[in-house]
């Protein structure tokens, strides 16, 4: 089954129910964020080993009780631990915290190519979050292409192409884009046009894209 998705340019306005559905997407959110969380926390103490809770807090911008909620969830599962307010990680956690920081690696580099450092670095930390190890290995692949890659609303009908970038300038824009599964390394086809809207798909995924949307995403051939 093909699901199917929106999205244009303009913020939408949903309205607010108290259905079943909203109860598991809003567990979902919760879930995801938690995830994002804890990884920035093992990136953290990857990069500075040894660190106090006001650090962590300082560096992760999220409620102060959701980041004790996080760090005792990571000394739950015996990736942290902590003596005198003081936290590093453990054996288990090490390892945990070098895939993190692998992966936020390979793509701060691939996006150093056309981005400032302080760019990439900030792209990294939002893209890193979401992707697969299949992904990942993509990205390599576009760290040893010349080219920066054309738009997709060029690309031709139903041939699967590989996005190479997404070059807009509003990073709330961009990681919405991000959360839904549209990102650098990811395969892509256009399957449709309509006026002022391209529908593309990724995986299993429809999405349909405001067309001034979809000339900032940027495709190579593969």
């Amino acid at each position: 089954m093909v699901k199917s998705h929106t999205f244009r340019a303009e913020e939408e306005n949903p309205m607010k129910d108290h259905s079943n559905d909203d109860l598991i997407l809003n567990r979902s959110i919760e879930s995801n964020i938690l995830t994002i969380v804890k990884e920035d926390i093992l990136r953290t103490l990857g990069e500075k080993k040894k660190v106090s809770l006001e650090i962590i807090k300082d560096d992760i911008k999220v409620s102060p009780s959701f980041i004790s909620r996080v760090i005792n969830e990571l000394e739950k599962e015996e990736l942290v631990q902590s003596q005198q307010s003081i936290f590093e990680l453990t054996e288990k956690g090490k390892k945990r915290a070098k895939d993190v920081l692998k992966r936020h690696l390979v793509l701060e580099h691939y996006f150093k190519k056309t981005r400032s450092n302080q760019e990439a670095h900030k792209i990294a930390h939002i893209i890193e979050h979401y992707i697969s190890e299949e992904t990942i290995r993509n990205i390599k692949k576009l760290s040893t292409f010349k080219e920066s890659g054309v738009p997709l609303t060029e690309l031709a009908m139903h041939k699967e192409n590989i996005i190479a970038d997404i070059v807009i300038p509003s990073y709330k824009l961009f990681e919405r884009i991000i959360s839904m599964g549209i990102f650098p390394g990811e395969k892509i086809r256009v399957m449709n046009e309509i006026p002022g809207t391209i529908i593309v798909q990724i995986e299993n995924k429809k999405f349909a894209l405001d067309r001034n949307i979809a000339k900032e995403i940027k495709v190579l051939e593969i």
